[in-house]
C-alpha cells in the first residue's frame, strides 16, 4: 500500500503543470525561440499553390520554413525555399516493412545529398505490419540502421515519425526503435495528431518524458480533446486557434521539459485556401509564444 501511495503522489506531481487548475502566476517565463514551419499546407490548397507560390506565401505571413512529403520535387522544393530565404525543415519518407525488395523509395540516395549541410531531418513513417508489434523490430532496425548511415554521408539526422494506424504508430514504439538501432544520428518525433488519436491525455506527461532524451521534432496544429476524438464527437486537426485541446498548456510543459527544437504545423486536412488557416495558426502562435514569454506576475 505504501508503494502505490507513493505512485499516486509522484503521477499527481508530474501533471501538476498539465492539469487546468495549474495556477499560471506559479509558472516562469519561457523565452520561447522554437522556429516555427508548416507542412502538409499543400496537400488539400483549394489554390493549388506551385511550390514557389507556398514559399512566397509563408515568407510573408513569417513562417521560418516548410516540411516536404517524400522525394518528388524535392529539388525544386529546396530551391524555392531558398530564393525565398526559408528553411527546408523536414523530409518526409514512408518505410514499408512488408516490402521485401523495396522497403522505401530507391531515390533515397541520391536525394541526401541535396540536404547537405541544410540542418534538415529525414522523417521516417513506417508500416507493413500490425500497429506497435514488437515482431516487426529487427527488420525495422535495420532498415533504419541502413537509413542512417546513408544519411549520415550527408550529414542528416533522421526522426521516427509515429502515424496512427501505422505499424511505428506510438512514441513509445519510436523510443524502443531509437534505442534498438543505437544510432546517434536517430530521434524521435512528437505528433500531436496522432498522439491524440491513440492515447489518453493523462499520459502526456510519461510519454515526453520518456521521448525528451531523443525528441528532435514536434508537431501542433488545433484539436479537440482526445476523449471527443475517439469517439467522433471531436474535430482533429484545425488551424491552431481552434478547437478545445490547450495548445499553450502542451507548449508551456514542452518548454518547461527543455525542449528546444523546431515547432511544426501540421496542417493535413484543413480545407479551403491556405492562406486562411496559415494566417489564423500564424496568429494563433505568436500570440501563444508571447504569453509564454511574459513575465509571471
Amino acid at each position: 500500500m505504501r508503494i502505490k501511495t507513493v505512485i499516486v503522489v509522484l503521477a499527481l506531481l508530474w501533471a501538476a503543470p498539465w492539469g487546468a487548475g495549474a495556477d499560471p502566476a506559479s509558472r516562469q517565463a519561457a523565452s520561447v525561440a522554437n522556429p516555427f514551419f508548416a507542412f502538409c499546407m499543400d496537400v488539400q490548397d483549394s489554390q493549388q499553390r506551385t511550390l514557389e507560390q507556398q514559399a512566397q506565401l509563408l515568407k510573408e505571413l513569417g513562417y521560418d520554413g516548410a516540411g516536404h512529403l517524400w522525394l518528388d520535387n524535392l529539388a525544386e522544393r529546396i530551391k524555392t525555399l531558398d530564393a525565398a530565404g526559408l528553411r527546408l525543415f523536414q523530409v518526409y519518407l514512408r518505410v514499408d516493412l512488408g516490402s521485401a525488395d523495396k522497403p522505401y523509395d530507391p531515390r533515397l540516395r541520391e536525394s541526401l545529398p541535396l540536404l547537405k549541410g541544410r540542418d534538415t531531418t529525414l522523417a521516417l513513417l513506417i508500416s507493413g505490419l500490425p500497429p506497435s508489434d514488437q515482431k516487426g523490430d529487427p527488420k525495422a532496425v535495420e532498415i533504419v540502421q541502413q537509413i542512417a548511415d546513408m544519411a549520415r554521408e550527408s550529414g542528416v539526422r533522421v526522426v521516427l515519425y509515429p502515424h496512427s494506424g501505422d505499424w511505428l504508430e506510438r512514441v513509445e514504439d519510436a523510443v524502443r526503435l531509437v534505442k534498438k538501432t543505437g544510432q546517434p544520428n536517430v530521434g524521435v518525433m512528437f505528433n500531436l495528431c496522432h498522439w491524440l488519436k491513440v492515447d489518453d491525455e493523462k499520459n502526456l506527461i510519461p510519454v515526453l518524458t520518456q521521448a525528451m532524451p531523443y525528441l528532435w521534432a514536434v508537431s501542433i496544429h488545433g484539436a479537440d480533446h482526445a476523449q471527443d476524438i475517439h469517439t467522433g464527437r471531436g474535430n482533429w486537426i484545425q488551424p491552431l486557434d481552434a478547437g478545445s485541446f490547450d495548445i499553450q498548456a502542451f507548449l508551456k510543459t514542452l518548454f518547461d521539459m527543455g525542449y528546444k527544437g523546431p515547432i511544426a504545423l501540421q496542417c493535413f486536412g484543413i480545407p479551403g485556401d491556405a492562406r486562411d488557416h496559415l494566417t489564423r495558426s500564424i496568429k494563433a502562435w505568436r500570440n501563444i509564444t508571447q504569453r509564454l514569454s511574459a513575465p509571471s506576475p
